[in-house]
């Protein structure tokens, strides 16, 4: 009765049958895995925001399939105040409810049934679930450490194929934090060029750079067709006003033809609304508020972080440059799974395990750096008591 798409094994997993065994229990759990900045304590312009979505010309129905020129025009300014990118073309620009529709635009406008796209290893699961929904494959390419975290170019030659239709990076990746450089970039652009396949940059978490020194974006990429996705959700800690965008650069016919396609595809869902739309000026302002308490945010706890892991041995900390997550690599006694059951069980916290991100071995867990800091001490330090004096 059901597609192939959707035979995903659906029975719970061990470490998600142990959380449903403690939240059942009643027992306080420190979150260490928190993901949502609504729910972080952070203050926000609540009034502004609220008074964003109480526009009249909502009322009216104007179906532009890449969205209202003046969201768009709003998302350009963003790049233009935030990242110095003067020349970005709103016409440039499909709007969409998530990067997750985003993903979903572009792998249809690029995949037959069965193509393959290159994505990074370790990196955030969602991207299975979406190749899985739009017949594409996935190939996987490692991102190395060493000293920092690089890509892996020779592994990612030999995984390219003539199926191969484009190649995923996310900048800074989701969890490890590292940007792409600029060495990179240039191997990257060759890569695809001499490949003949295009460019999928995920930059939700460009804006957060632990050093405070902004990393350039590929919004503009001139050098092979590049579809660069974000959103308000981590740009203005906005996740539940559904708005994001694809941006459409690279040589001038290679980006009419992939606009033109693109646009069908949004009119074919219109999925926008416009009260969100309207309220888009708004909400990008919204990111002067919020990111610096979040890069506040996100400072403190790897500095205290880091503290706690200098009084002991056995656990350190990886390389991390942005975003909302750290890497600890931890003893391997156990599978990863099984530690962060332990550590649900024993100490109370909530932390991801490394397969959740698709890490290639054991010995490796994931603490998001956006939990309340008197939560993420706690946390951390019952973390580190566990591991170092035994479980």
């Amino acid at each position: 009765m059901f597609s192939r798409r959707t035979d995903w094994k659906l029975t719970p997993n061990p470490f998600t049958e142990a959380q449903r065994e403690v939240s059942a229990a009643g027992r306080k759990v420190l979150d260490l895995t928190a993901s949502n900045p609504a729910r972080a304590g952070l203050h926000y312009d609540a009034e502004a925001i609220l008074n964003s979505l109480k526009n009249p010309k909502a009322m009216d129905y104007d179906p532009q399939p890449k969205g209202l020129r003046s969201a768009r025009e709003a998302v350009a300014a963003y790049y233009r105040e935030q990242h110095g990118e003067f020349l970005i073309d709103p016409e440039s620009l499909v709007l969409t409810t998530s990067t997750s529709e985003g993903y979903s635009y572009v792998f249809r406008l690029l995949s037959n049934p069965d193509d393959e796209v290159l994505v990074p290893k370790p990196s955030y699961p969602l991207f299975e679930f979406l190749a899985d929904l739009q017949d594409v494959k996935l190939a996987p390419y490692p991102l190395l450490y060493d000293h920092g975290w690089q890509i892996d170019f020779p592994s990612l030659a030999r995984a390219v194929t003539l199926r191969t239709r484009a190649l995923v990076v996310v900048h800074p990746n989701n969890p490890t934090g590292s940007y792409v450089s600029s060495g990179e970039r240039a191997q990257l652009n060759s890569f695809c060029r001499e490949h003949g396949i295009a460019l999928i940059v995920d930059e939700v978490f460009l804006d957060y750079p632990h050093d405070g020194a902004p990393r350039p974006s590929f919004v503009l990429n001139p050098d092979v067709l590049t579809f660069t996705l974000s959103g308000l959700s981590k740009i203005s800690g906005l996740p539940q006003m559904k708005l994001a965008w694809v941006a459409t650069s690279g040589a001038a016919p290679a980006v009419v033809a992939a606009m033109d396609r693109m646009e069908v595809i949004a009119d074919t869902y219109l999925s926008m609304n416009a009260p969100i739309q309207l309220a888009a000026p708004v909400l990008l302002e919204q990111r002067k508020n919020i990111q610096p308490l979040l890069l506040d945010r996100l400072r403190v706890n790897l500095s205290e972080l880091d503290r706690q892991l200098t009084q002991q041995k056995a656990v350190q900390r990886l390389q991390v440059e942005g975003g909302w997550y750290a890497v600890l690599r931890v003893p391997v006694t156990q599978s990863d799974e099984e530690l962060a059951i332990a550590l649900l069980h024993k100490a109370s916290v909530l932390v991801h395990p490394g397969h959740f991100y698709d890490f290639p071995s054991d010995g490796y867990l994931i603490v998001s750096l956006l939990t309340p800091p008197t939560g993420f001490r706690e946390g951390a330090s019952r973390i580190l008591e566990l591991l170092n004096h035994g479980q």
